[in-house]
């Protein structure tokens, strides 16, 4: 049968707001260890990836697109993904996902003893290895939020960053003395492994998914719902724009890493294992102060002195031959990677009910990753045409003058809705005809001519936006020409059960907004509601 997904009860003692207090939650611990699992999974493949490319050719295209072909996937997979996860069983997909990233373990590690890998094969198979990340993070996004009590999802958000900066630790150590010791092959061998321990650590997981009386929505539908609700938010569109800045120019430095790495003194393996080694250590230290920091500085201010702290970082890379100098310029970015990425993390997080929000952070995810595969094969093919240490200097300024722009001309709101979920309980009584197609909604009001262009105001900007946020196809105001006072809003839903679906997607600050709306209504009646069903549609 189909299944609902609906937000499991957090643990209600918020008292605990230390960094680590979602770690005392059982079922966080356990899936936050096997994400942990999972990226070192995911950094092993990556490092494996990128040094071998550099031992089959040496052009800097080449090596960049390791880190495209790694990414691209959430780019173009990620909303169907997270249309997926928002409607199958979560731990079922999540358990999928791992399973695919072990197969792919195990082809690459075969093609490796067989002798058959080359630059472009290599690209493909890591490309699908990408497609695993991007089955598996929204997943795993939307189910944070049911783990942890709400005060406390930025300290689960920071864990996560966490997680991912220790594996950027481990991943690369594991693989750089695989590598040394035993050879490329056993890396993606072992990655295979991991994975499968992941997959049997999430089957152990005890989710209940209620079955949902309204069956499961197609994906097609899904997809435009949850792309919709993302682009009717100022505030989601706000962070989708800071993240996609600042992962464009901050991927120059992953995707050129390795030829940094070669170009220093007796630069190696171990070379470029140290250097990402210690970006994952600068991230687990600053993890540990973000709450102080949050405190201190609002969202904004805290992105714009990451995004400074990167920009330095990558200076400095660009500067010097030296691994003295360089290891802590990039312990540094590691620490402006985990504060600009958490902020921005948990702002689309908080903006998102739980209906959508696998879907919503897929979108976030896309974002990220989109950005970060076109800034790969720019910065690589500019450090093509000039050298790696321009590429890194032009992505440096680049990075705090179009932040400082994105910011001004979009500045943070400074407010989040209140999303907790409500059901309106006047629902529609079922229809006496019963026949496919589009259901058309028609609300009457009548307002005080003299109050009009504030119920205008209201109707076009918050009223339109609430409804296409919950799946409308289309959304109107008509006004009456020969009785000003009678206005009419027509909202039209792509049949009936979707119609019925949007009950079920009111949050606390729809509720208010529908008594705002009917706050400007006169007569001791409430507003009229028809509802019709489409019978022809004619377009020329």
């Amino acid at each position: 049968m189909p299944e609902k997904q609906t937000e499991a009860s957090p643990p209600t003692n918020t008292g605990d707001l230390s960094p680590v207090a979602p770690l005392r939650e059982p079922v966080f611990r356990m899936l936050w260890l096997t994400w942990l699992v999972a990226n070192v999974c995911m950094w092993m493949n990556d490092v494996a990836a990128a040094w071998l490319m550099t031992s089959l050719t040496d052009k800097a295209l080449w090596v960049a697109l390791v880190q495209t072909a790694a990414t691209l996937p959430v780019f173009l997979l990620g909303l169907p993904s997270g249309a997926m996860a928002d409607t199958f069983d979560r731990k079922r997909y999540f358990l999928v996902t791992q399973l695919w990233v072990a197969v792919v373990g195990a082809v690459l590690c075969a093609a490796v003893l067989m002798g058959l890998l080359s630059p472009m094969l290599l690209l493909l198979l890591t490309f699908a290895n990408g497609i695993g990340l991007a089955m598996r993070w929204p997943v795993f996004a939307a189910i944070v939020p049911e783990l942890v009590a709400r005060p406390q999802l930025p300290a689960a958000l920071a864990l996560n960053g966490v997680s991912m900066n220790a594996s950027r630790i481990v991943g690369p150590l594991l693989a750089g003395a695989l590598i040394a010791s035993a050879g490329i092959a056993w890396v993606f061998l072992l990655n295979a492994i991991l994975s499968l321990v992941a997959a049997i650590a999430i089957s152990r997981w005890r989710r209940v998914s209620v079955p949902d009386p309204l069956g499961r929505e197609r994906l097609l539908p899904a997809m435009r719902v949850g792309y919709r609700y993302v682009m009717q938010s100022q505030p989601l569109k706000a962070v989708l724009l800071r993240i996609s800045l600042f992962f464009f120019h901050s991927t120059a430095i992953m995707a050129l890493l390795a030829l940094v790495a070669k170009g220093m003194k007796d630069g190696d393996a171990a070379t470029f294992t140290f250097l990402l080694a210690a970006m994952g250590a600068g991230a687990i230290a600053a993890a540990g102060v973000l709450p102080r920091l949050r405190r201190r500085y609002v969202r904004d201010q805290l992105v714009l002195r990451g995004v400074a702290l990167q920009a330095a970082s990558m200076v400095v890379m660009a500067s010097t031959d030296h691994i003295a100098l360089a290891l802590p310029a990039m312990f540094l970015g590691g620490a402006a990677w985990i504060t600009t990425a958490n902020s921005l993390s948990v702002s689309m997080q908080l903006g998102l009910p739980n209906w959508v929000r696998a879907r919503g952070m897929s979108i976030y995810q896309m974002a990220l990753m989109g950005s970060s595969a076109l800034g790969a094969a720019v910065w690589g093919q500019v450090a093509t045409v000039t050298s790696v240490s321009v590429s890194l200097f032009i992505a440096a300024v680049s990075s705090l003058i179009t932040m400082y722009l994105a910011i001004k001309s979009m500045p943070d709101a400074g407010t989040t809705d209140d999303l907790t979920p409500q059901r309106l309980t006047q629902t529609p009584a079922p229809p006496l005809i019963i026949s496919p197609g589009q259901v058309v909604i028609t609300i009457e009001y009548t307002v005080d001519p003299a109050r009009a262009a504030d119920f205008r105001l209201l109707m076009k900007t918050e009223g339109r936006r609430q409804r296409l946020r919950h799946g409308a196809l289309s959304w109107e105001l008509l006004h009456d020409i020969n009785h000003p006072q009678r206005f009419l809003e027509v909202i039209v839903d792509e049949s009936w059960t979707e119609h019925l679906r949007r009950f079920d997607r009111n949050t606390a600050s729809d509720i208010l907004l529908r008594e705002r709306k009917q706050s400007f209504h006169q007569g001791a009646e409430p507003p009229r509601i028809h509802r019709y069903v489409m019978e022809t549609t004619v377009r020329e």
